[in-house]
């Protein structure tokens, strides 16, 4: 899990200041937060059967790679779901390839339409590049529009929501939706 090896990595930068103790270094990571939109929880149910909710804002294939993995690895076996918004058109060109062998770890895909942040629309390049690759059976390209309904009437186990897009928005809401 890279958040792991970001804390390992922290705790012996400040280890070699000589200014760490054990005591220390357990507080911190005791009361540490986290970075928001970092494999961050949103919803989290006891029991085998409880929905996890997890955003991480990964939007390059690696990251989307790694973020898949550690969900693997906290939760081998339970069905994720993936919800990926391409960030950009020129990324989304650059690494569709490599975005849909990261996607296809997953058992399911939504595919959300691209967040263009500074960008215009490139003529040929969507979501749809990404999703004729995804090697999976199970998944879907929708609208941000219709997150919130498509996965609300969806029985998942594991959704994990990525990209540096504005489909975060809509997590809180979906919690909200689903929690009632």
């Amino acid at each position: 899990d890279i958040n792991v090896d970001n804390a390992v990595s922290a705790l012996a930068a400040v280890w070699l200041t000589g200014t760490l103790t054990p005591e220390l270094a357990r507080e911190a990571m005791r009361t540490y937060p986290g970075v928001e939109r970092r494999f961050e929880f949103h919803l989290k149910e006891q029991g085998p059967e409880g929905r996890v909710v997890i955003d991480d804002y990964a939007h390059h294939p690696d990251e989307v790679k790694s973020s898949i993995a550690s969900v693997r690895a906290l939760y081998p076996d339970r069905r994720l779901t993936v919800a990926f918004q391409p960030h950009l058109y020129t990324r989304t060109r650059d690494f569709a390839p490599e975005f849909a062998d990261a996607l296809s770890l997953a058992d399911e895909v939504l595919l959300i339409d691209i967040y263009p942040a500074r960008e215009e629309p490139i003529p040929g390049v969507s979501s749809k590049i990404i999703f004729d690759r995804v090697k999976c059976a199970d998944k879907v390209m929708i609208s941000k529009e219709d997150f919130v309904d498509t996965m609300k009437n969806r029985k998942f186990e594991v959704l994990l929501t990525l990209g540096a897009g504005d489909l975060s928005l809509e997590v809180p809401r979906l919690v909200g939706e689903i929690t009632r």
